[in-house]
């Protein structure tokens, strides 16, 4: 038990400081909140951090997805290849387009898509490729986009989680023909709630402005078919903060990451592996527990360390997906992506963890032992 002077340690910690509240506060006595120059400021800013893609500001990053597939004209008929061992999200955008999800396995190292599996899994329906760059590091992108290219298949991005990740110098979201990212409050930046989409094309660009806004540039004269998936003024305006300091929070999380995989000793848990020329950004320190792993992470809990499980059931199996599976006779061999549900557990890694945070983290990981 942690003693009465030690506070538990969240697993996961939003950051909302005094600079976040006025830049709130600044824009509601601005009179202009929705879709106005704070949103085009966040998007000019964080354009700096895909290579100078075009950016579109959204609500959401499950939006994000789904208004990058609907711009691709991606949609009934079509498959979009994606793994299994992610948010729902990832498959409900697939799903939202009216798309068919092909679930894929894992890397088992890395807990992202196996390319191998992705190029197996490719039939004449197949329309795009969504790796989903989980817990912060990014995916085989040099592999997928090759794979992409040959058979003249998009790629989707899903970079929610992996805000600054790169490969081989190159960051997440500037890689095939879009990327997304969330801004939900738990997320390595955050706008409050909110997305991005990031794309080369000019004119897919203007194509997802429009379908964020009903269709329309310019007031009723709505030119497609659109929704209304904008975002606040309030919610760039925070995320506009929240850039700024990403770059000094992420190195914090690598070097929190750094500490506890050098000092993480327990014989029953593996720490995170990182791939040759990936930047980790540590949304997610998820280990693998080998044993009783409710059992240990009671014991992390009890010992005042926080600790989820993401994801404890992957998406194939999820009620939307298991049933009209079962009924169509499709069935999915996943034999990483169910060991890496049963196995993970995420320790905090947040950039407010103190030394004396991570030497309590280390300790309660190591007291562990070997009998779970």
């Amino acid at each position: 038990m942690p003693s009465v002077n030690e506070q538990p340690i969240p697993a996961a910690r939003p950051v909302i400081g005094e600079e976040e509240i006025e830049a709130a506060v600044r824009v509601l006595r601005s009179g202009r909140v929705v879709q106005g120059p704070e949103v085009a400021a966040f998007e000019e800013s964080f354009a700096d951090l895909v290579d100078g893609r075009h950016c579109v500001a959204v609500n959401s990053g499950t939006s994000a997805l789904h208004l990058l597939l609907m711009a691709l004209n991606i949609g009934p008929g079509d498959e979009v290849v994606v793994p299994s061992f992610s948010f729902a999200a990832s498959a409900n955008a697939i799903r939202l387009v009216g798309a068919d999800a092909v679930f894929v396995d894992i890397d088992s190292d890395t807990f992202c898509v196996d390319p191998a599996a992705v190029e197996a899994a490719i039939t004449p329906r197949t329309a795009a490729i969504m790796p989903v760059h989980l817990y912060g590091h990014p995916a085989a992108m040099d592999r997928i986009t090759a794979i992409a290219d040959k058979h003249k298949l998009a790629v989707v991005e899903d970079a929610c989680q992996a805000h600054a990740a790169a490969l081989n110098g190159t960051p997440v979201g500037a890689f095939g023909a879009g990327g997304t990212f969330s801004f939900y409050p738990t997320k390595n930046m955050h706008s409050l709630e909110g997305g991005m989409i990031t794309v080369a094309d000019a004119e897919l660009a203007r194509t997802l402005r429009l379908l964020r806004n009903q269709g329309m540039e310019q007031r009723y004269a709505n030119e497609i078919v659109g929704a209304n998936v904008r975002m606040t003024d309030v919610a760039a305006a925070v995320g506009r903060v929240q850039l700024a300091k990403l770059n000094g929070w992420t190195e914090q999380r690598i070097a929190n990451a750094a500490y506890l995989t050098e000092h993480i000793t327990a014989p029953n848990v593996v720490t995170p592996v990182v791939a040759e020329g990936a930047r980790h950004i540590y949304h997610q320190y998820t280990i693998r527990v080998r044993g009783d792993r409710e059992a240990a992470m009671a014991k992390l809990t009890e010992a005042g360390v926080g600790n989820a499980v993401y994801y404890p059931t992957p998406i194939h199996r999820l009620k939307p997906y298991w049933e009209p599976d079962q009924k169509a006779g499709r069935t999915w061999d996943l034999p990483e992506t169910e060991k890496a549900a049963a196995e993970v557990v995420s320790l905090p890694v947040h950039p407010l963890l103190t030394q004396s945070d991570l030497e309590r983290i280390v300790t309660a990981v190591n007291a562990l032992g070997e009998n779970l």
